[in-house]
């Protein structure tokens, strides 16, 4: 068990995705506001190791802001670029 404690996995959290230009990427400064394909409700994607591993919640609590996880990830649903 000591081994699997020492293993460190990098936990990200997608809000969504956005396609854009390159000419338009280059030009954003400070401030820009990139559109997502995603809404206010929709449930986010949690990767370990960039990998997706289960969907989640955001909440917010006083001045944090956290993950619930809700359920397992659907790695296919998250290839395709699917927000079900």
């Amino acid at each position: 068990m000591g081994q699997v404690n020492a293993v460190n996995v990098e936990i990200s959290v997608v809000l969504g995705r956005s396609t854009l230009p390159m000419a338009q990427l280059l030009r954003m400064g400070r401030g820009a506001v990139i559109p997502l394909d995603a809404g206010v409700n929709e449930e986010v994607w949690i990767l370990a190791n960039n990998h997706p591993v289960a969907r989640g919640e955001i909440q917010i609590n006083d001045d944090r802001i956290s993950i619930a996880v809700t359920r397992a990830a659907d790695v296919y649903d998250f290839m395709a670029g699917g927000y079900s």
